[in-house]
């Protein structure tokens, strides 16, 4: 069943539940953190609609920095005004950023521990009809394996506003992943969050399988709970949007009740979140571990839905997946 503490939207399992990108969180949320904090500045690629930056623009025209095609100019000049005091958002495609500036994140943010928020757009395979160009799956393995960078994946647009206002009053490294498909928003603005937390969606008396998933791929490991849950296969389902630092805690509970683990993630199955949980639970509680994602494969060109479909991360996949699991067919 739902578990009470996640507070989550009354209108979870709608046909009706609203939608909307996790860009769109980040939009909101700079625009919060900006009135909140006057250092806070948003830089951008030549992209500011589609990452909605513009927004930052319309409220703090002063504030914003439009550096043009130059993602690495762009991640180096965030790095010198954090050293000085800002608070910097750099916006662009995650193909792009961090995809063609990962030296410049790496050696004049990371090294440095620059408290600079690099936030990459258009992320996983849900982009759609872009292609493979544009759908970047690598993201995650390359920024969590940066020493000191926190890496993060909300939910939806809810989530996404609340993880920028959050990543703003970091004094770490941060890297945020967002959406450009509206997706469901199934958490409120009563929901917790915190970098380095996750959260039980659902929850089961004696769970078979442990659902751990980030992003907006979440919700559709709650449908596959709810179906699973009719034919009597119990789960529970972990919420993970920090990938780094990682709710070990939790992850560590879950693994135990339930004794297998399925990670859902709209990424590469190797180096990402499902990595992740199995690097961790081979020290701390080995489990057998599945990993749902892209297989060593890139991207293709396709409506995000049925391209969701295809790589068998909607609910019927991941219900399909906890079956093969427990030997049922």
């Amino acid at each position: 069943m739902l578990n009470k503490n996640a507070q989550l939207n009354t209108n979870v399992f709608s046909k009706d539940i609203e939608k909307k990108a996790t860009r769109d969180g980040f939009g909101l949320g700079a625009v919060e953190a900006g009135k909140k904090d006057p250092n806070v500045v948003v830089l951008c690629a030549d992209l500011k609609e589609s990452t909605r930056a513009e927004w930052f623009e319309n409220e703090f025209p002063d504030r914003f920095i439009e550096v043009g095609v130059a993602e690495q100019n762009m991640a180096t000049v965030a790095a010198g005004m954090a050293a000085v005091g800002k608070r910097p958002f750099i916006a662009s495609y995650a193909a792009f950023s961090p995809g063609r500036n990962y030296e410049q994140i790496r050696t004049t943010i990371a090294l440095n521990q620059q408290p600079v928020v690099v936030c990459g757009m258009h992320a996983g395979v849900s982009v759609g009809p872009d292609g493979a160009t544009h759908q970047m799956l690598e993201d995650i393995g390359m920024m969590r394996m940066l020493p000191g960078m926190n890496v993060i994946v909300p939910g939806d647009a809810e989530e996404a506003r609340k993880a920028t206002m959050a990543a703003a009053e970091s004094k770490t490294p941060t890297y945020l992943r967002f959406g450009r498909a509206p997706t469901p928003v199934f958490t409120t603005t009563d929901t917790p969050f915190e970098i380095g937390k996750a959260l039980v969606l659902w929850e089961s008396a004696k769970p078979k399988v442990a659902l751990m998933s980030t992003g907006a791929l979440s919700y559709e490991a709650l449908l596959a709970a709810r179906a699973l849950a009719s034919d009597n296969i119990e789960v529970t389902v972990l919420h993970v949007p920090s990938v780094k630092p990682l709710d070990e805690e939790k992850v560590e509970e879950a693994a135990r009740r339930a004794g297998r683990v399925i990670t859902i993630e709209e990424h590469q199955v190797a180096g990402g979140f499902g990595s992740a949980i199995a690097e961790f639970l081979s020290e701390r509680y080995p489990v057998p571990v599945t990993r749902l994602g892209m297989k060593d494969v890139f991207g293709q060109s396709g409506e995000p839905e049925e391209l969701l479909k295809h790589y068998g991360l909607q609910a019927s996949g991941i219900a399909a997946a906890v079956r093969t699991s427990l030997g049922i067919y």
